[in-house]
C-alpha cells in the first residue's frame, strides 16, 4: 500500500497544479492576477501537465520511498484550488512607483463622458494644464487608493504583465463631507472635473455629483 501511493504521488501533484492552471483560466480567476493576453498560455500550460500527470500515472512508474517534496506541493496545489485569491490593490498599490514612463502617448482621444480612469490619467499626464479640462463631464470607477500625504484617490492598477508590474495610477477626488471612502472599496462615480490648488499649484481634480458602490469588476486590471 505504502509503494502504491508513493508511486501516484507524483502524478497526482502534477494533475492538480494542471487542474489549478485550468480552473484559474476557466473561472476568471487569472483576471485578478495576469493580464488576460496570457490566459490562453496558462490554460495550455494546464492542460500539459494534466497529459503529462495521466502519462505517468499509466506507466506505472515505481517509487519506493515517499516523496515529501512532491507532497508538499499536492497540498499546496489543494490549497490554492480551496482559496481563491483576494488581493488587496490599495496595500499592493501603496508599494509600486506611479511612474507610467512613456505609457503617457495618446494614439487619440475620446470624448470627456466616455473617458476612463485610466484615459484621464493618461491625458493629465501628457498634458497637465487643469484648466483645459475645467467643467468636462467624468464618468469613472475604479478602487479607493489611500494616499499617505493627503485624501484619497481613485485608483487603478495597469499591468503588461502580472500583479507583479503594477503600476498604480490615481484621479483626486474633492470626497463629500458626508462621504467617507474606504481602502479597497470600488466605487463609480458621475461629476465633473474641477481645479484646485495644491502647494502654490494648480491640479485637475474630480468633482463628485454621484458616488456608488459597485462590485469589483470582473477585469479590474487595466493594460
Amino acid at each position: 500500500m505504502g509503494e502504491s501511493l508513493a508511486a501516484l504521488i507524483r502524478p497526482l501533484a502534477l494533475a492538480l497544479w494542471g487542474a489549478v492552471l485550468l480552473v484559474s483560466t476557466l473561472t476568471g480567476r487569472l483576471e485578478l492576477l495576469l493580464r488576460g493576453v496570457f490566459h490562453p498560455l496558462v490554460g495550455l500550460s494546464g492542460v500539459v501537465l494534466l497529459a503529462i500527470a495521466l502519462q505517468q500515472a499509466l506507466q506505472g512508474r515505481r517509487e519506493r520511498r515517499w516523496s515529501r517534496s512532491w507532497g508538499l506541493s499536492a497540498l499546496l496545489a489543494i490549497a490554492v484550488l480551496a482559496l481563491p485569491p483576494n488581493p488587496s490593490f490599495s496595500d499592493l498599490a501603496s508599494n509600486r512607483n506611479s511612474d507610467l514612463g512613456s505609457e503617457v502617448e495618446l494614439d487619440f482621444l475620446l470624448p470627456p463622458g466616455q473617458r476612463s480612469l485610466t484615459d484621464w490619467v493618461r491625458l493629465l499626464r501628457s498634458q497637465p494644464d487643469p484648466q483645459l479640462y475645467d467643467g468636462d463631464p467624468v464618468r469613472i470607477s475604479g478602487f479607493v487608493l489611500t494616499q499617505p500625504d493627503g485624501p484619497p484617490q481613485l485608483g487603478r492598477l495597469l499591468v503588461r504583465c502580472c500583479l507583479a508590474d503594477a503600476t498604480p495610477i490615481g484621479l483626486p477626488v474633492r470626497w463629500p463631507a458626508s462621504f467617507t471612502p474606504k481602502p479597497d472599496q470600488w466605487l463609480a462615480i458621475e461629476g465633473s472635473m474641477g481645479v484646485e490648488r495644491v502647494a502654490g499649484q494648480e491640479r485637475s481634480v474630480v468633482l463628485p455629483g454621484r458616488i456608488r458602490a459597485i462590485p469589483r469588476p470582473a477585469r479590474p486590471l487595466e493594460p
